[in-house]
């Protein structure tokens, strides 16, 4: 990252509920991923993780808490004010768009946070160059591992200064997984990282301090080395 990357921001959760209807599912969350650090949320499907990363997002709203970026309350915020926050996102699914190319998917992130005459784009093409190769062709015609490269890609040609990502390793085969851990690791110190994951050798390696979400509360936290893996295996299993 060049020395016109925004410094990375302390995310901060403190209280947050979030309901469907009648049903709670998240339940006094707090949290807080500190400056360059990388925070792994782990837990099994149906924990609350994905509704915990689109609740930062304002993607849906919370019923209660608050979320802040460095100190400034985000609750407020429609998602685009956020993400011109600082705050980027990789949805579980990665969400690319399938009619452009690489090269535009990635222009077209960058144009949105007035970064296209800057070189952000080429930043996060050097991180994953497999994407140089790919230049010209649509979204829609890349493998999975592709289209997760080209995600994380987009996303770090905003410049955040935090990275949320829902399951990266999602159905990737274990050479882009390897590659993705390269970067995830990279980025240490330069840019805040939110990572929900459930392959949990790989968060475990990555991260700086880990969250355990079972039924939408925090049931275990603390560094990678100080938590038990059979209880994160038991936590995260199916």
């Amino acid at each position: 990252m060049s020395d016109t990357t925004p410094a990375p921001a302390r995310l901060a959760v403190e209280g947050l509920d979030q309901h469907y209807g009648s049903a709670q599912v998240l339940r006094g969350i707090d949290l807080a991923v500190q400056p360059g650090a990388c925070l792994a949320v782990l837990g099994r499907n149906g924990a609350g993780k994905t509704t915990l990363l689109r609740c930062l997002t304002g993607l849906i709203p919370a019923s209660r808490g608050r979320i802040a970026l460095d100190g400034i309350t985000l609750d407020r915020l429609s998602p685009d004010r956020r993400a011109r926050s600082g705050l980027a996102y990789v949805p579980q699914g990665r969400e690319i768009f399938s009619e452009l190319t690489v090269a535009e998917n990635l222009r077209v992130a960058a144009r949105a946070h007035g970064l296209e005459r800057t070189d952000a784009v080429d930043e996060a093409v050097a991180l994953f160059p497999a994407l140089r190769g790919l230049w010209h062709r649509p979204g829609g015609n890349l493998s999975g591992g592709q289209q997760q490269q080209l995600a994380i890609a987009r996303a770090l040609a905003t410049r955040p200064r935090a990275l949320l990502l829902d399951e990266p390793t999602e159905g990737i085969q274990p050479s882009i997984v390897a590659a993705i851990e390269t970067v995830i690791a990279g980025l240490n110190g330069r840019i805040t990282v939110l990572l929900v994951e459930q392959y949990l050798d790989f968060a475990l390696r990555v991260a700086d301090a880990v969250v355990v979400l079972s039924r939408g509360s925090v049931v275990e936290r603390g560094a990678p080395g100080a938590l038990n893996h059979d209880t994160l295996t038991r936590h995260i299993a199916v």
